[in-house]
């Protein structure tokens, strides 16, 4: 089936070839025509099965049927809300794609950018208004956009922006687009809080399903690697070395352990940039692009980028530090195998790390055995723990036993003794001459 099938507009199909796409993924099948009815939809599908597309193109017809796009005035009517900045400029890209024939026009309103060129952006007007959460609110308190003629509302990643906390500037971002609206909502996970947040603002919504929900796609395979802390670097490089990795994403816990893999990476002769939110927007875009026409080898990110990451042919995957919650796995390693493609993801497990694979074993619902790396012999370990022979008091004389003054305890005993009844003796003497000598002490 193609995308003939759909009856889309003429400018929307001429987008579409020009894409040098023919063929819907399962997710498109599945989503377009629904969407095209007008009907609400809940999304849940895998990264990297072309969901963007899944709305894009059906939106991109809606909003120009009945010569919608060629109206004098360009009033927000189409709302994408993303969790990143990467992932809107990911939907971006993606409408001028697709849109190329059309006379739409769109803004990206995110953090990291000057916020005087997004309100100079939406004053000359824009039809679709691709947005993060926070610089949204933003626009909104100083009235510098208008959500007063929204007629679809996507939240993209939705499970990623209830993770990182955005769920409340969500809902007052809702609350400020009409109530006869059509809302599409799509995430990786759906969770308790996914479910209430759906149940709130959809209209007897279609639910669609492309995959299974928990388990990465079919045709990334996955490796867990036995590593020492110390010699995680070490397994780094010698794997970039020996191995043929040619587009490789690795995973960062923290910002500066993404900068210091980078460096590490550099002074051994690898091309590689780090992505993380310290850096700028046009620092990220850079370093993306760079990472897309292959001038690095390596990108390392952490977690806030993983799902703004869209690079078609990432051969790798590798998780320099587990990711403390099983979800954030299945972003990761989302970003390689994608359009089915084949890929690889590797783990470094520390010893301290059992308890986030068992947490990942449990989400996925598969065990996954730990192996040795083959070839590898790290040059650092560990340091063994300091072994502590067992004392037994019995063998100890209490003679042995010193008090803080450096006096055994006996002879602290005696001395507090003796002091205790010198003590008395004064208090007693002192008594006595106050009373005329009637008390003696003996």
């Amino acid at each position: 089936m193609g995308f003939t099938t759909f009856g889309l507009s003429d400018h929307v199909m001429e987008g579409i070839r020009a894409a040098g796409y023919t063929t819907p993924t399962p997710i498109q099948s599945l989503v377009i025509t629904p969407v095209l009815e007008g009907r609400d939809i809940i999304g849940c599908a895998q990264t990297g099965t072309g969901k963007t597309a899944a709305f894009v193109l059906p939106m991109l017809h809606r909003l120009t049927a009945g010569n919608g796009s060629l109206t004098r005035h360009h009033h927000v009517r189409a709302l994408v809300i993303t969790p990143t900045r990467e992932l809107a400029q990911q939907v971006h890209d993606a409408v001028a794609d697709y849109g190329r024939f059309l006379t739409l026009r769109t803004a990206s309103v995110y953090g990291g950018v000057s916020m005087d060129n997004q309100i100079k952006l939406l004053r000359r007007g824009a039809d679709i208004v691709i947005a993060t959460p926070g610089r949204l609110l933003d626009h909104l308190q100083r009235r510098t956009i208008d959500l007063s003629k929204v007629q679809i509302l996507v939240l993209d990643e939705a499970d990623r922006m209830l993770d990182m906390g955005f769920i409340i500037d969500v809902r007052r971002i809702i609350a400020a687009v009409p109530a006869d609206r059509q809302t599409l909502l799509f995430s990786a996970t759906m969770s308790d809080e996914i479910n209430d947040l759906a149940a709130h603002i959809l209209r007897n919504p279609h639910m669609v399903e492309a995959g299974e929900k928990r388990s990465p796609v079919e045709t990334i395979v996955q490796h867990f690697y036995n590593v020492s802390q110390n010699s995680k670097m070490e397994l780094l490089i010698h794997a970039l070395e020996t191995e043929r990795m040619e587009s490789v994403l690795v995973f960062s816990r923290t910002k500066h352990g993404a900068d210091k893999i980078c460096r590490r990476l550099e002074r051994k002769g690898i091309k590689a940039i780090a992505i993380h939110s310290n850096r700028t927007q046009p620092q990220r875009q850079r370093a993306l692009d760079g990472f897309k026409q292959g001038r690095y080898r390596v990108l390392v990110a952490t977690d806030i980028a993983a799902r703004g990451i869209d690079v078609d042919g990432i051969s790798h995957v590798i998780n320099f530090d587990i990711p403390r919650f099983a979800e954030d796995y299945i972003h990761r390693i989302g970003r390689t195998g994608r359009a089915g493609a084949t890929g690889d993801a590797i783990t470094f497990v520390v010893p301290d790390d059992q308890q986030h694979l068992r947490s990942i074993e449990r989400f996925i619902g598969k065990r996954f055995p730990v192996k040795t790396y083959p070839s590898f012999t790290p040059q650092h370990q560990d340091a063994p723990p300091e072994r502590k022979l067992p004392v037994h008091r019995s063998s100890q004389p209490k003679e042995s036993k010193k008090t803080r003054h450096g006096r055994s305890h006996r002879k602290a005993q005696l001395f507090a003794k003796r002091k205790g009844k010198r003590g008395m003796e004064r208090k007693m003497d002192t008594f006595s001459s106050d009373h005329g000598g009637a008390v003696q002490t003996k």
